[in-house]
């Protein structure tokens, strides 16, 4: 009697480690993508009704504690803009993650992971030098945005992206920056460094993460536009990118898309994303 006992609670047991095991086992049918970069990746267009429809399918992993948005920190939610932080507004990664979910089978879940900082350069997300940049401007602004990301946005980053991926798997990476760095050259060797070590640190292989990077506002007038002819070289550099063209996405002032170059802009990555997986999109 005692071995048939023993043997149920063994049962039993086996069961609800086995339950356990499903309920935290990674999905692969659920896509997730890394974005970050500086105030255009943060999001500044208006948030309009049409950007408050979003389908289930279309997921945000919170970044930050948001009481005004009833959020907390590292918990996935219907990717309702903001997707950066608690006042962000509308931002490329909001219909790049729709255009996917509209091209792809019902199945297929996507998630995006945004942490980026308004007016910094490339440089505060190389680990082995943030400290550097984590001043570039002196305005309390700037100084908070990078507090609420412990003062070391990319390890913040990659602790999320970490978490994120015991849900998924990580498909890529987006990139929108450049504006604190125009005229540099280099920048395509600082964004291989940063790419290099986002790969190490989550254990990700370039061939199956590509790095998708969008051009600054193109328009004439704009602070910014000469800086697009260094982002195009970035191929060049690191044969897994792509650059995400900004022509004819109208902006609200020399430096930020309005909230319909946004819509533009972030189609245009998914795009893009869904081209590189043989996809064609609609």
């Amino acid at each position: 009697m005692k071995s048939k006992n023993l043997k149920a609670k063994l049962f039993v047991f086996a069961c609800v480690v086995l339950l356990g095991m499903g309920l935290n086992a990674q999905n692969p049918n659920f896509y997730i993508y890394i974005c970050f970069g500086q105030s255009n990746m943060e999001g500044q267009g208006a948030i309009e009704a049409q950007d408050s429809i979003v389908d289930s399918r279309f997921k945000v992993f919170q970044a930050l504690d948001c009481p005004n948005l009833n959020r907390t920190k590292a918990t996935w939610y219907n990717a309702i803009p903001p997707s950066c932080q608690c006042h962000s507004k509308l931002s490329p990664a909001d219909y790049f993650g729709r255009t996917m979910v509209a091209n792809l089978p019902e199945s297929i879940t996507v998630g995006i992971i945004n942490v980026a900082v308004g007016g910094c350069d490339i440089r505060l997300f190389d680990k082995d030098i943030y400290q550097d940049y984590d001043s570039t401007y002196k305005e309390s602004w700037f100084v908070n945005k990078v507090k609420d990301y412990q003062y070391n946005p990319y390890k913040y980053l990659i602790d999320l992206a970490k978490l994120a991926k015991k849900d998924g798997v990580i498909k890529g990476i987006l990139l929108h920056q450049g504006e604190t760095n125009t005229g540099d050259a280099q920048w395509p060797t600082y964004v291989k460094k940063i790419y290099n070590d986002m790969l190490a640190d989550l254990s990700l292989k370039a061939e199956s993460v590509p790095l998708l990077a969008g051009e600054v506002v193109s328009a004439e007038g704009s602070c910014c536009s000469s800086m697009n002819a260094i982002i195009n070289k970035l191929p060049e550099t690191i044969p897994t990118a792509h650059v995400i063209s900004s022509a004819g996405c109208p902006s609200q002032d020399n430096a930020h898309f309005n909230a319909e170059g946004y819509r533009i802009l972030g189609k245009r990555y998914g795009v893009k994303m869904l081209s590189i997986m043989g996809i064609k999109a609609k």
